[in-house]
């Protein structure tokens, strides 16, 4: 969004002046007379070339916090204007506290919470809306922030999780990256000299010249092919985020040994959480499985759910289309089924999402004991490679002097 600068005047005749973030003029207007500020003059302020903006993003857990304590407000008949203005008093968070208000201003002009939640997708995602938008529809709007927020918390914990069983297993790849490079770049190259007679009578093993040829070529153009890797990065991650190739990287990723199913699995946890949740607050099965399919953060998942609800409107129960995708584990499709024939599904998704949680903790502690021999074996291996390499030549000189 664009921001603008304005200038305007206190109550007790003080002119002050600052930058806020907003969709239009109208919308920087209304935040200041929020403020119980009289506008003197607003302009959208021109972006400098090149800029760098600190902690504009807002942590899950921050955002979590501030979600139930929305919820906790609203559960005790303290009204929505004034909870949100109350939050935005006391919230620490400078972009997060421009977001409030913005947020309140839209709701006193007679928006919707989620229409005016959706102005801010950079703080904001899909699944909060759409959870947000069905508690509004619903009549459920506490228990939907509630839960909303449960869900950042949870996948905070995970995400929490995953890089601390991951911080040793990286120190080791940086550890022997780092190690591997010195030795190719600063310590083979004093070697050249004494192979270049060698190398000139064809005599010299092919792992030195394969050595020898690494480390000239990254002597001379390791800071291009940095600049390249970095480049590939960037682009990489932008075609990550288009359509297409959010498709194949989540078809991939289901696909890969040991971390396949735990993506899988991950996936199918918040798809059947999300998706209780709303079927126990009395969303209709239909809605219910398209806010959750968008839960699952699995392009393919979601895809092969949203087909399932298309059946499921022609007259099948949920288990029969969602079966045929192949995505689901089979032991977790006779759940299902026997649930919707007990009728107490909401309560079954549930319990397999707490299963599948504890499953996928179980296999992330194999991956993390599997990764560390492995990057021990490349690192090794790698220096391994370079010693043998310096080495044949003069195990080769000395024995042809014998």
């Amino acid at each position: 969004m664009p921001e603008f600068a304005w200038k305007a005047r206190t109550m007790s005749g003080q002119d002050v002046s600052g930058v806020i973030t907003a969709d239009s003029r109208r919308d920087v207007l209304a935040l200041l007379s929020q403020r119980a500020l009289s506008p003197l003059s607003v302009t959208q302020a021109k972006a400098p070339f090149l800029s760098l903006k600190l902690q504009r993003g807002v942590r899950p857990d921050v955002l979590a916090a501030t979600l139930t304590q929305l919820a906790d407000l609203l559960t005790n008949g303290v009204p929505l204007l004034q909870a949100l203005d109350l939050l935005a008093r006391q919230v620490t968070h400078e972009h997060l506290r421009e977001v409030l208000l913005d947020i309140r201003a839209r709701v006193s002009d007679g928006r919707q919470l989620p229409e005016a939640m959706s102005a801010h997708r950079d703080i904001f995602s899909d699944l909060t809306l759409s959870i947000v938008r069905a508690g509004t529809e619903g009549a459920f709007l506490e228990a939907s922030l509630q839960q909303t927020a449960e869900f950042l918390e949870r996948q905070e914990e995970l995400r929490a999780k995953i890089r601390g069983a991951m911080a040793y297993p990286m120190f080791l790849a940086g550890a022997g990256f780092t190690v591997t490079l010195v030795l190719i770049v600063f310590f083979v190259p004093k070697f050249s000299e004494l192979f270049a007679q060698l190398e000139r009578e064809g005599t010299l093993p092919v792992p030195t010249i394969a050595l020898l040829w690494l480390s000239d070529f990254l002597g001379r153009f390791g800071l291009l092919v940095l600049l390249a890797a970095a480049g590939a990065a960037v682009l990489l991650r932008r075609w990550a985020r288009s359509e297409r190739g959010r498709e194949l990287l989540d078809r991939t990723k289901t696909r890969v040994p040991i971390f396949g199913p735990i993506s899988l699995n991950s996936a199918v946890s918040r798809f059947c959480r999300i998706l209780g949740t709303l079927l126990r607050n009395g969303v209709p099965m239909l809605k219910a499985l398209q806010i959750s399919s968008d839960s699952s953060g699995n392009v393919v998942l979601a895809r092969a759910i949203r087909t399932s609800a298309e059946n499921i409107s022609a007259g099948e129960p949920l288990s029969t289309p969602l079966a045929r995708c192949g995505l689901i584990p089979p032991g977790i499709m006779a759940m299902i089924s026997i649930a919707e024939e007990a009728n107490n599904l909401e309560r079954v998704l549930g319990n397999v999402a707490d299963g599948i949680d504890r499953k996928v903790a179980r296999q992330l502690d194999t991956m993390v004991r599997l990764i560390e021999p492995a990057l021990l074996m490349v690192m090794g291996g790698a220096v391994l490679f370079v010693i043998v390499a310096l080495l044949l030549p003069v195990f080769e000189m000395s024995t042809s002097m014998s």
